[in-house]
């Protein structure tokens, strides 16, 4: 059934009001994805369909991060959007979910009256009970620390060919700038069984690659004991891999994030002997500073985080090494922030993920008082930028006139005479397809690439062979 409503304040159009579509927007990191990948199941599981629009949808759904605090503006602005929006239609849902929700909780229906339902992390699984409370007229508040069920849900996922597996929820460490550990919770390990059927089950349904997710995935197992894999005194990343290596169908496995703190070589050495596992190693560095670091909490030295390096490239010397950095945090100087700019160059990054500091509320570092003025925080951040993509497009010379083997997710939306994929070392990489082979389907194989063209953060190649 379709309803028209009038929304000249959005866009100068009409648009389709369409009962029981959805829209989910997700802000964030790779739980998120995996989080909205779920609550986006359960809604196509209660009847409800995926909107083509925003604002066609009659539930809209923001999945929030408060990582930084442009994060958070972005989506008061979407918010203010579609409070705007309800006043025309009030039959429509917003709900918030995620680690903004979970930060802010109640107030938010303070800030946004229009809201009807504010949930945080540790909610996915139990979206439609939240509904159902909404559906009777209240707004619904569900931000309270509860232990996340064993009951994953068939989640819509956004590829057909990899999917996210979370396998640890929550963190348990204190890194002074970091709000994830207040509003995902404390961590909860799945059960190796339960995380061995969610793979099974996407095998089945001709996925070809999972990545084991958790906000410290290095700490997976540490609130398990070793009985719940037969054989194994302990339960660690180290035993769930080689757990659930041989699935067959499955061929890459991939993992994030890793906390120096917890990576061992132990982890190194299975990653190697494991086929599939893929030769891509994520580890945040944050900082090239060792005082830095000790303000941080973060629990390692610069010497350590170098170390780890030196162990993965000794034994997987092909392999990529992806990090993330800070810049600007409270009280560094110049000089520190050089000794960050060095490490990068030391260690020829494949790519860096970076941010200037946010103070962020409930982190201890929010509250000093030697704050970097905005200024100098976006030029270091520049300078940063411009060190990283150098570092990149130096190390991308590796693949230059190689041979590859690609994993075909699909196609350049940009290009669609061109086929998208990634290296085993998580590169992407773009494959022309030649005319005679145009009529053939290669998404979700494996194809050998030869490397043409090289950029900062993706190659270009031709095929071999099918």
């Amino acid at each position: 059934m379709l309803q028209t409503k009038s929304r000249n304040d959005f866009k100068s159009q009409n648009s389709k009001f369409i009962s029981n579509s959805y829209w989910i927007t997700t802000f964030g990191c790779q739980m998120n994805k995996a989080d909205s990948e779920r609550m986006a199941g359960i809604l196509e599981n209660l009847g409800y369909i995926r909107a083509e629009d925003e604002f066609e949808a009659d539930l809209v759904l923001y999945n929030t991060c408060t990582i930084r605090d442009s994060a958070e503006q972005k989506v008061y602005s979407y918010l203010g959007r579609q409070a705007k929006r309800k006043h025309k239609i009030p039959e429509l849902k917003l709900v918030i979910a995620g680690c903004l929700a979970q930060q802010e909780g109640a107030s938010l229906l303070r800030k946004v009256p229009e809201l009807d339902l504010v949930m945080g992390p540790q909610h996915v699984n139990n979206l439609e009970n939240l509904l159902e409370r909404v559906d009777s007229g209240n707004q619904v508040v569900a931000t309270e620390d509860v232990y996340i069920s064993e009951d994953i849900t068939n989640a819509r996922r956004e590829s057909g060919i990899c999917a996210w597996v979370n396998i640890i929820y929550g963190c348990n460490e204190r890194c002074s700038y970091c709000v994830v550990p207040s509003v995902r919770g404390k961590e909860q390990s799945r059960l190796p069984l339960a995380i061995k059927d969610e793979i099974k089950s996407l095998a089945k349904n001709n996925y070809k690659e999972i990545t084991l997710l958790g906000q410290n995935i290095d700490a997976y197992g540490r609130d398990l004991s070793g009985r719940f894999i037969e054989g194994s005194d302990t339960t660690s990343l180290s035993d769930l891999l080689e757990y659930i290596h041989d699935i067959n169908g499955i061929k890459r496995i991939r993992f994030a994030t890793s906390h120096p703190r917890y990576f061992s070589k132990k982890l190194i050495q299975t990653c190697l002997q494991l086929e599939k596992v893929c030769e891509h190693f994520h580890i945040p560095f944050q900082s090239g500073n060792n005082e830095i670091l000790r303000l941080m909490s973060r629990g390692y030295t610069v010497d350590k985080y170098k170390k780890i390096i030196d162990n993965i490239r000794s034994l997987m010397p092909h392999a990529s090494i992806t990090a993330d950095a800070i810049v600007a945090f409270p009280g560094e100087t110049e000089n520190q922030f050089r000794d960050t700019l060095k490490l990068i160059n030391d260690i020829g990054f494949d790519l860096v993920n970076t941010a200037a500091y946010s103070p962020r509320p409930n982190t201890p570092a929010a509250k000093w008082t030697n704050q970097i003025p905005e200024d100098i925080k976006k030029d270091r951040l520049n300078e940063l930028n411009e060190t990283v993509e150098l570092n990149s497009r130096k190390r991308n010379q590796r693949y230059l006139y190689e041979n590859e083997n690609i994993l075909i997710e699909g196609y350049n939306p940009k290009n669609l005479s061109q086929l998208m994929g990634r290296t085993r070392t998580n590169r992407l990489t773009f494959v022309e397809i030649p005319p005679e082979k145009k009529h053939l389907d290669f998404i979700g194989n494996e194809i050998n690439v030869k490397i043409k063209e090289v950029r900062s953060f993706s190659l270009s190649g031709v095929m071999l062979d099918r």
